[in-house]
């Protein structure tokens, strides 16, 4: 007990105070097993984060252009190395065996990772179906550039011996292959059905055909 002095009295007695005791807060397991779990959560999320940006893969990308149909040769491709590619399905650099002779179903674009998507190992020229070549001059060639799976027709013309003005008749064909030799001709290389294979060869050798566009590849 303390002495506690008065002005013009003598000392009294006075109670002390006691000291203010804070009561510590306890943890409950639950939380803090929470806590720990959400913090290891995290910790993972960012690992897998920083490997997902980090790794990289060597993949095929098309390095020229390639038509439709056409066969992949190794100078139409390039190994690129592609950082993550999460939701991509690029074609590995080490299968570029196994992709060259395939065919493109649709038109490769220099600068794009290739898929397996984008090739087929169908050839142009389909069951019941033969080739034939077609020797002709460049205003006779209903494009500059005809590509492989173009749709064509093939209409006769007029018999300049004949006085027949019949319409001409018509065979649907698909180009296969556009070669320009060091002549002034042009060949033309196109799947034909069998059955009309036997006229149109005819009709070349006469130089009765006429070549007309409907559906580019």
């Amino acid at each position: 007990m303390s002495v506690v002095t008065r002005s013009g009295t003598g000392p009294v007695d006075a109670p002390v105070v006691p000291p203010r005791v804070v009561r510590q807060r306890r943890m409950r397991p639950g939380l803090l097993g929470l806590a720990v779990l959400l913090i290891a959560l995290g910790g993972l999320g960012a690992a897998f984060a920083v490997t997902s940006v980090r790794a990289t893969g060597t993949y095929l990308a098309v390095a020229r252009t390639v038509e439709v149909g056409r066969q992949i040769d190794a100078d139409d491709l390039v190994s690129v190395q592609v950082a993550g590619g999460q939701g991509l399905d690029p074609v590995a650099a080490d299968r570029l065996d196994e992709v060259v002779g395939m065919r493109a179903a649709v038109g490769l674009t220099p600068g794009t990772l290739l898929s397996m998507a984008q090739l087929t190992d169908d050839p142009l020229l389909g069951p019941g179906q033969q080739q034939i070549a077609l020797g002709l001059t460049p205003s006779e060639v209903p494009a500059k550039q005809l590509h492989p799976g173009d749709k064509v027709l093939l209409v006769t013309t007029p018999d300049r011996n004949s006085d027949s003005r019949s319409p001409g008749t018509r065979f649907e064909a698909t180009v296969i292959e556009m070669a320009t030799p060091e002549t002034n001709n042009v060949v033309v290389y196109l799947a034909l059905p069998n059955r009309d294979v036997p006229a149109v060869v005819v009709l070349a050798a006469q130089k009765r055909i006429a070549l007309v566009l409907t559906k580019a590849a």
